[in-house]
């Protein structure tokens, strides 16, 4: 310190170096102190950490999401919502419903599905051929048939189904999540993502990005084989203790500077994030290592099918995740471009019995697993795509995207089972009843996790920025 100016009426006081750190080594032990303090439930104030736990706004119906993303846009009129009428007017126009809207191409006729529908449950709910496995599970599901989109375009449609609008650079889902719950696994990331081996959607990291909130907040990408995260482990010539000593120097200096700076929200993720970084390296190969795993529960997930084993991995994995307190994991079935996900503009029928084949029997085994251990109730168990395809052909064997009307179901975390929620037209083409829009679905997400999604903000740009915008209404409809 400096010497007071003359004619202070304070004594003269010089801190020595030696003094100066025995002062903030004692402010660090505290910080250390209050740390595990907190980690052992004796404080309830977060010291700092953006990731800890947090009490949402409401009673809580799930404590953990995971959302099985069907890339490329799974056709609703072939799965969850069959069209009787599509097959009495096969080869007909389309007609009485004002412009129809393509992304590729011209409208062609109207196309029957290929594949037959049946009542399941006691609900009777009608589901296709394509999902013998999940259909089993009829009664555990909330369908919703009457989603609609804004964008016929993958990636804004990604991004709205992801981030609540259509436009990069907004945080996503599982990231609003995590800022309003944190996490309950200092070890682990809050909020986890699985690519498919094809490749990933279009867009690329901004679907699990943090926008514009501390990077904290972004999803982590996992792989299902070996470490999970590239370059996780150190150099063979780093030892454990050695590589200690970097973090606590690194820590110091960057509290010091933090300190000096306490508004830097960056640098409180990335301190945040370097102890997570060193913490994962022991606790993240242990999450993926199935090798403990019964075989029955192997077999059950697919794990010995060439077609069901990295799907089934990923679920797998996604349920032992959930059990260490992981708060989001998102699966994407389907990457790449055309045939490589759902994206049928030609060929449907191959097209979607690869990728409903790669899928069918690893969901339906997590429904199932995740109840057998008592984690259903407090998992909701998502599936969904960016949008619907249309009721007309393609190139004679496809159909195109088609945002205007399309389906998707949710289970578990508090949502109640057998219920079917609204309708498109006779066709499939556009949401008719009960239309619920992507705002809606966040707001009901939200909702089961206790959230209010008008009171989850986060301020920005000089307003407080929401998941759902202006709008959106929980469907109350699903819930238990």
């Amino acid at each position: 310190m400096r010497p007071e100016a003359a004619g202070s009426h304070f004594p003269k006081r010089v801190w020595s170096r030696r003094e100066l750190w025995l002062r903030a080594g004692s402010g660090v032990g505290y910080l250390a102190l209050a740390s595990m303090l907190q980690r052992d439930a004796l404080r309830a104030a977060p010291l700092g950490s953006p990731l800890a736990s947090k009490a949402p706004h409401l009673p809580p119906r799930a404590k953990a999401v995971i959302s099985i993303f069907c890339y490329g846009g799974v056709s609703h009129v072939d799965t969850f919502d069959p069209k009787p009428e599509l097959a009495r007017r096969q080869g007909e126009a389309l007609t009485g419903k004002g412009e129809v809207i393509v992304a590729q191409g011209n409208p062609g006729a109207l196309m029957a599905s290929p594949w037959t529908f049946r009542k399941h449950g006691e609900c009777g709910m009608e589901i296709s051929e394509l999902f013998p496995h999940v259909a089993r599970h009829a009664d555990k599901l909330a369908l919703i048939r009457s989603m609609y989109a804004i964008s016929n375009d993958h990636a804004p449609a990604l991004f709205q189904m992801n981030t609540g609008f259509v436009l990069p650079g907004h945080p996503s889902m599982g990231s609003w999540i995590t800022y309003g719950l944190g996490s309950e696994n200092e070890n682990l990331p809050a909020f986890v993502v699985f690519a498919d081996w094809r490749g990933g959607p279009i867009g690329g990291a901004p679907n699990w990005g943090n926008g514009f909130m501390p990077a904290a907040y972004q999803g982590t990408l996992f792989r299902s084989e070996g470490d999970p995260i590239v370059d996780l482990r150190p150099g063979r010539e780093v030892t454990p203790e050695r590589q200690r000593r970097w973090l606590d120097l690194l820590a110091r200096l960057n509290q010091e500077h933090l300190a000096r700076n306490p508004e830097d929200a960056d640098l409180a993720s990335r301190i945040a994030s370097y102890e997570l970084a060193y913490r994962m390296q022991s606790s993240a190969p242990e999450a993926v290592d199935l090798a403990g795993e019964p075989a029955p529960v192997r077999a059950a997930y697919g794990l010995d099918q060439a077609r069901t084993a990295y799907f089934g991995r990923q679920c797998l994995i996604a349920r032992r995740l959930v059990e260490r307190g992981v708060r989001f994991v998102q699966i994407y079935s389907g990457g790449g471009n055309f045939g490589e996900s759902w994206d049928a503009h030609f060929e449907l029928k191959e097209n979607h019995e690869l990728h409903a084949g790669e899928t069918d029997q690893p969901i339906a085994a997590l429904l199932e697993d995740l109840q057998q251990r008592g984690l259903l109730d407090s998992t909701l168990v998502i599936w969904h795509g960016e949008f619907g395809r249309l009721p007309i052909s393609q190139q004679m064997d496809g159909r195109d995207h088609n945002p205007f009307g399309f389906s998707l179901w949710l289970a578990g975390g508090g949502v109640k089972g057998g219920v079917v929620v609204g309708g498109t037209d006779e066709f499939g083409y556009r949401a008719a009843e009960e239309r619920t829009s992507v705002n809606d679905l966040h707001a009901t997400i939200l909702a089961l996790l206790g959230l209010d999604h008008e009171k989850l903000t986060f301020f920005h740009n000089g307003r407080h920025m929401r998941l759902t915008d202006v709008s959106g209404k929980v469907v109350r409809k699903i819930l238990a």
